[in-house]
C-alpha cells in the first residue's frame, strides 16, 4: 500500500514537473525561434536589410497606434481580433521597410556576430513586448510566470527601446 503511494506521488511530481518545464521551454523556443529568424535573416539578406527591419518595427507602431479604422477590425473570435491586428501591424511594417531599404545603404555599416546576436534577441523581446502589451496575446496565449516577468507593462519602454540602444552602439 505505501510502495503504491509513493508511486503515485511520484508520479505526479514527476507530471507536474514535465509540464512545467515544458511550458517554460516552450515559451524560451518561441524566443529562440524569433532570435534565429532575426540572425537568419541578417545573415543571409544583409546588416543594411537587418537594420531596416528593425527601424521598420519602430516605424510602423506609429501609424497603428493611430490607426483611424481600428473599430473595424475583429473584435471576436479571440484568435481572429489578435491576427487582423498583427497583420495590420505587419503591413505597415512592410511598408516601411521597403522605403527604408532603399535609404539605408550598406556599404559602410558593420555590425560584428556577436553584436547580430544581440541584436536578434532585442529585435525578438520588441516583438514579445509588443504582442504582450499593444496587441494583448494574454487572452490567446498565456506565457509562463518567467517569461510574463520579464514583459510586464512597467518595463515596456524598455524593452520598446532596447533595440534602438542596441543599434546606437552595436552598428557602426
Amino acid at each position: 500500500m505505501i510502495a503504491t503511494s509513493s508511486i503515485a506521488q511520484a508520479s505526479a511530481i514527476a507530471t507536474n514537473t514535465a509540464m512545467s518545464v515544458w511550458a517554460v521551454a516552450n515559451d524560451f523556443l518561441i524566443v529562440l525561434i524569433l532570435l534565429a529568424t532575426f540572425f537568419l535573416f541578417a545573415w543571409y539578406v544583409g546588416r543594411g536589410p537587418f537594420v531596416a527591419l528593425l527601424i521598420a518595427l519602430y516605424a510602423a507602431y506609429a501609424p497603428y497606434s493611430i490607426f483611424p479604422y481600428i473599430s473595424f477590425l475583429p473584435t471576436t473570435p479571440l484568435l481572429m481580433a489578435f491576427l487582423a491586428h498583427v497583420g495590420l501591424y505587419t503591413a505597415f511594417v512592410l511598408v516601411f521597410f521597403l522605403i527604408l531599404r532603399r535609404v539605408i545603404v550598406s556599404d559602410f555599416l558593420y555590425i560584428g556576430l556577436f553584436g547580430l546576436v544581440i541584436l536578434s534577441f532585442l529585435g525578438a523581446a520588441f516583438l514579445i513586448a509588443l504582442a504582450s502589451n499593444v496587441f494583448l496575446i494574454a487572452p490567446i496565449y498565456h506565457f509562463t510566470p518567467a517569461i510574463s516577468a520579464l514583459f510586464p507593462t512597467q518595463y515596456f519602454f524598455w524593452w520598446f527601446a532596447a533595440p534602438a540602444v542596441g543599434l546606437l552602439f552595436l552598428a557602426r
